[in-house]
């Protein structure tokens, strides 16, 4: 028996000791153990998220629910190689806000608890969490890309418990979440474009953590996420999609300077592009 429960898990913890440098508490993270036929690739998203299939064997695995490193106590959070980097001023913002941060986060999911193997619900208030304390870093920490990146993912897991059990307004949020995600990441580019901070010390921009799209992946969830959740204001609207058109454009320009432009990404951005074209000639109409 023992054996067998040894052979069915699915996550283990982490030989790191990390320290919180928001309360000092010391903890070792959560991961997902990979191989054994736990993952089984499925089909990847107009958002660009890998689906996976369930395994007969071990069920449902969400890779996203460990990616946040959480400390349980305070709940501060962050990506892994940001969590200790928190200087005076971002370590004094994340002391004064604990107890507001929980507060909220529970709101999202009452019985919430990060001390023990993380369900679907703490994968996704992780992500809350993750946008959440990402004010606490400076520019050069690029945290507005993070923290869009970490609305979208937030958006995802959140589907995933509207899915599993609906009518609990986990679409709402959800939608929410993309709707935040929609801000953040085009705001990550006017920041960088204005020179007021940078998405150097984005290394990975994923959006999910099977594949890295780059720079242009942030491009295209940019004019993407403009289309689906930008404003719905008659004026407002077709000034979003004009500047969504500009940004997926780029895309095509950066496809002619590169044989590595993966394919099926410049696929996705030529259906963006059609669709905002689309909608802005009939509105014309």
């Amino acid at each position: 028996m023992a054996a067998e429960e040894k052979e069915l898990k699915v996550s283990f913890l982490s030989k790191r000791e990390y320290e919180c440098p928001a309360c000092g508490a010391k903890f070792r993270k959560e991961e997902l153990l990979s191989g054994g036929g736990r993952l089984i690739a499925g089909p990847m998203t107009e958002e660009l998220h890998r689906v996976y299939e369930p395994s007969i064997k071990y069920g449902e695995i969400f890779p996203l629910v460990y990616q946040a490193t959480v400390c349980p106590e305070c709940w501060f959070a962050a990506m892994d190689q940001d969590f200790e980097g928190l200087n005076d001023e971002g370590v004094n913002s994340a002391r004064e806000d604990r107890e507001n941060r929980c507060k909220d986060a529970r709101r999202l999911y009452p019985p919430l608890d990060f001390s023990s193997p993380r369900g679907l619900a703490e994968g996704a208030v992780s992500q809350y969490l993750l946008m959440r304390c990402y004010q606490y870093y400076d520019g050069a920490f690029s945290p507005t890309i993070k923290q869009g990146l970490a609305a979208l993912r937030a958006a995802w897991l959140f589907d995933d418990m509207d899915r599993k059990t609906p009518k609990q307004h986990y679409d709402w949020l959800a939608l929410l979440f993309r709707r935040k995600a929609q801000f953040l990441y085009n705001e990550a580019i006017r920041l960088e474009q204005t020179g007021k901070e940078t998405l150097s010390a984005m290394k990975i921009f994923g959006p999910d953590t099977d594949k890295n799209y780059a720079y242009e992946g942030v491009l295209y969830l940019c004019a993407y996420l403009r289309l689906k959740f930008g404003p719905s204001g008659a004026g407002q609207r077709r000034q979003s999609l004009e500047e969504a058109r500009r940004t997926i454009a780029k895309i095509f320009g950066m496809g002619k300077t590169s044989k590595n432009k993966p394919g099926p990404l410049l696929d996705r951005a030529r259906q963006v592009h059609d669709a905002i074209n689309k909608e802005l000639n009939e509105s014309d109409e």
